[in-house]
């Protein structure tokens, strides 16, 4: 019986019957793990509400620091009347004594009227309320913390997730196919954060200060709050799938797709490509300079890492996929690299493979 505690030796027999089986245990450690981070997240969900909420509400501040938009006339009210009651209490204070002239039975009064006055100036709020999304339909903020506890316990869950399907495909590979790909893909999650985090700290805050900007003085601009959760998760993963440029190109330079003279002579085009792609994301020409300069990075960090494991690749003589690229010979391998292993042996190595971990009757 497959377990999904530890991923299947490549030597060991499977029938169909044990594929499926082990896949339904692995899916179902899966749909656990999912279910607890969701309870957790569920359990924190106004700190997550306030994380997420942290661009908004500093862009809105700075409106309203401004005086502009709703809030910002909201607050230019509260600072005019908190104004006006202190100059009122000045006033009932100076009136009050005896050298103001008055009768002594109105300055009392006057000074009866000032506790009153201190009272309800401790009431008017020193900042404006409003500075976070709004819901629009009954119910919205239920069905809102449900999706916004659901984002978060995907990321959460995402490590379990990966070591489960990691361990149903891993069998498929060869022991020395599985030392190229390991790295490969254990580089995933930990790239995936790192443009999470990157779309979190320059990316949302640009979008946010763009959008709520734009055209301003023609609205009253109110973020509601479905639509605002949706898009900055929706920013937040694609920023984490751009970070994953540098496995692509890893992956395309070991299929030979291309190669890493190719990858050298594109600077260029990558230079202009990474411009495009920080241009479609919102913001300024500052955030696009920001931007940019990062995801070339990434692109001159991938033509690094693929000339170093090209040369361990051709060391090792890891088989390399068959290609008619410029940097291979007549047989379809790398130049510099052993032709005994041809397409043909890839191909039947490949079949072997998959008769390898299914059951010898259901092969026949």
């Amino acid at each position: 019986m497959a377990t999904a505690i530890r991923p299947i030796g490549h030597e060991e027999r499977l029938s169909l019957v044990d594929h499926l089986d082990e896949l339904r245990t692995r899916l179902i450690i899966s749909g656990v793990a999912l279910a607890v981070a969701f309870g957790i997240c569920l359990w924190q969900n106004h700190t997550l509400l306030q994380w997420i909420n942290e661009p908004l509400n500093k862009q809105t501040q700075k409106q309203v620091e401004r005086g502009e938009g709703p809030l910002g006339q909201t607050a230019l009210a509260q600072q005019a009347v908190l104004g006006l009651a202190k100059s009122t209490e000045a006033l009932a204070l100076t009136l009050s004594t005896p050298a103001s002239g008055l009768p002594a039975a109105t300055r009392a009064r006057l000074l009866a009227q000032i506790p009153q006055v201190r009272k309800d100036v401790a009431k008017i709020p020193i900042k404006p309320q409003g500075n976070k999304p709004v819901t629009l339909g009954f119910g919205e903020p239920f069905t809102t913390t449900l999706t916004v506890s659901l984002y978060f316990a995907l990321v959460l869950a995402l490590p379990v997730i990966l070591f489960e399907l990691y361990g149903f495909l891993l069998p498929a590979f060869s022991p020395s196919e599985r030392r190229v790909v390991l790295p490969l893909l254990s580089a995933i999650p930990f790239l995936f954060v790192i443009g999470v985090l990157f779309g979190y700290f320059v990316v949302l805050p640009a979008a946010v200060r763009f959008f709520q900007n734009f055209n301003s003085g023609q609205f009253d601009v109110l973020v509601q709050a479905s639509q605002y959760y949706k898009f900055a998760a929706t920013t937040l993963l694609a920023m984490g799938l751009v970070f994953q440029v540098p496995v692509a190109i890893l992956a395309a330079v070991r299929a030979r797709i291309v190669t890493v003279t190719q990858l050298r002579k594109g600077r260029r085009y990558a230079i202009v490509a990474c411009a495009a792609v920080a241009a479609f994301l919102p913001g300024d020409a500052v955030t696009l300079l920001l931007e940019t300069i990062p995801l070339y990075v990434l692109y001159e960090t991938s033509i690094l890492l693929a000339a170093v494991m090209s040369r361990r690749w051709a060391r090792e003589g890891v088989p390399v996929t068959a290609t008619t690229g410029p940097d291979a010979d007549a047989t379809g391998e790398p130049e510099g690299m052993g032709s005994d292993n041809s397409s043909e042996t890839t191909t039947e190595q490949s079949v072997q493979t998959i008769i390898d971990h299914t059951d010898p009757d259901l092969s026949e």
